[in-house]
């Protein structure tokens, strides 16, 4: 019988050959990746607030976190990193790896920061994504239960009259309360009315709590509780309507004063290149929690409103603002930093 050698192996065999093993490899490789995203998160997730304990998105943030710890059965923190107007903590999240673990938990400062400061360390526009919306809380104009002001056309007559001695807390510069601040002076002609500007709307309330300053202006959320308590005195509510567990409290708007229905709202970034899969399942976690009826009791009770809107929108309003705010702070004439 005659032996037939075997035919030497061909250029297309050997590709077809190379092409299976690397197929062979990288299968399982991606099976695994597919793996990873499926377990995601499997280590806690970090909602960085840009400002101290104790303002609103501090205490939304802890809020949220809990709920999404019940819901999902995931570990979720707040960590905060307050600071030059918000813009420490906003850098650290841009500049964070981007796989999902770390997400920013933003005021309107955000927006704001874009017509206020002449450089960022960021940009608003290409360094993030959106996640979702989270709450809103209207701006209020806060004295001391004791303070001889009972509205807000009393607060400008004192101020007027001593003009030495008032002054103002606010969160940082760039924040709404901060703008609406800046606003009421030149509107009223106080320019000797300081304003005293602290790393988060907890320290402005503090301030307003030791007597340090004669007014706050901030958010509701950080100011209610010691509104209930009878501590403090709501001027005005810097709203559409007036608050349902304050109805004796005016607007800025019934007090005379339109353009002041800002509030603050309170929004999720990512880091630009998160991966959508997880910003997609950090999305529906969230919404999911603001949807029930216990979280907008819970929020309500803390003087939010509820946001339950999904990336697209926030990041809609987001944009939005970025023009909004630069034109307020252009025809104001706020100096830019």
């Amino acid at each position: 019988m005659k032996n037939i050698a075997a035919a030497p192996p061909t250029r297309r065999r050997i590709l077809k050959g190379t092409g299976a093993l690397v197929a062979g490899i990288v299968a399982p490789a991606l099976a695994g990746q597919r793996a990873a995203r499926a377990d995601y998160p499997d280590r806690p997730v970090k909602f960085v607030v840009a400002n101290t304990p104790g303002g609103p998105s501090d205490i939304v943030g802890r809020i949220v976190t809990a709920a999404l710890d019940q819901s999902t059965g995931k570990t979720f923190i707040v960590e905060n990193r307050g600071g030059a107007g918000g813009n420490i903590g906003m850098e650290y999240v841009a500049r964070s790896n981007p796989d999902g673990y770390t997400v920013l938990l933003a005021t309107n400062a955000f927006s704001v920061n874009y017509g206020l400061y002449n450089q960022l360390p960021y940009d608003p526009y290409k360094d993030f994504v959106a996640v979702s919306e989270l709450a809103t809380t209207p701006n209020t104009f806060v004295v001391r239960a004791e303070s001889p002001a009972k509205s807000i056309k009393d607060l400008v007559a004192l101020a007027r009259a001593n003009p030495e001695k008032y002054n103002c807390a606010t969160p940082p510069i760039g924040t709404t309360p901060q703008l609406l601040l800046e606003l009421f002076k030149m509107r009223e002609n106080l320019p000797k009315l300081a304003d005293v500007v602290f790393k988060g709307g907890g320290d402005a309330i503090q301030a307003l709590l030791t007597g340090t300053v004669e007014l706050s202006v901030g958010s509701l959320g950080a100011a209610l509780p010691h509104i209930k308590a009878g501590t403090f005195r709501c001027l005005a509510i810097c709203g559409d309507s007036r608050w349902p567990e304050l109805p004796a409290v005016p607007t800025m708007e019934e007090a005379g004063y339109n353009g002041f229905s800002i509030g603050t709202d309170m929004v999720l970034l990512a880091p630009a290149k998160t991966p959508p899969a997880e910003v997609k399942w950090l999305e529906s976690a969230t919404l999911k929690v603001l949807l029930t009826p216990e979280m907008k009791d819970k929020l309500f009770q803390a003087g939010f409103l509820v946001r339950p809107k999904g990336a697209d929108a926030a990041w809609a309003r987001v944009t939005k603002e970025i023009t909004t705010f630069k034109q307020i702070i252009d025809q104001a004439g706020i100096a830019k930093l």
